[in-house]
């Protein structure tokens, strides 16, 4: 749910002509093809295996599916995982 604070930062981002994912703190993600996924602004791992990546967000918790799943890199502000990635899905 969107507080009242998230609503004057999303009407100065837009007003300053700011990105979002920066002025929110919200998770910037890419998927290349279904081979690697590269996710930036992220709240830390929950759950790792290798048919199974949860990442929390402050936009809720990224899970990741697929098989031969692998975290190829993890750093404070960004995370790559590579593999075979089946599904891409937010829980709230």
């Amino acid at each position: 749910m969107e507080t009242r604070g998230d609503l004057i930062k999303k009407g100065i981002a837009d007003l300053l002509e700011l990105p979002r994912d920066i002025v929110l703190d919200l998770p910037k993600i890419t998927l290349l093809g279904n081979l690697q996924l590269y996710i930036e602004n992220h709240k830390g791992i929950i759950e790792y295996s290798t048919s199974l990546v949860r990442v929390n967000t402050k936009a809720g918790i990224l899970v990741v599916t697929g098989s031969c799943l692998t975290i190829r890199t993890i750093v404070v502000e960004e995370i790559i995982i590579v593999g075979s990635i089946d599904r891409v899905e937010f829980l709230q």
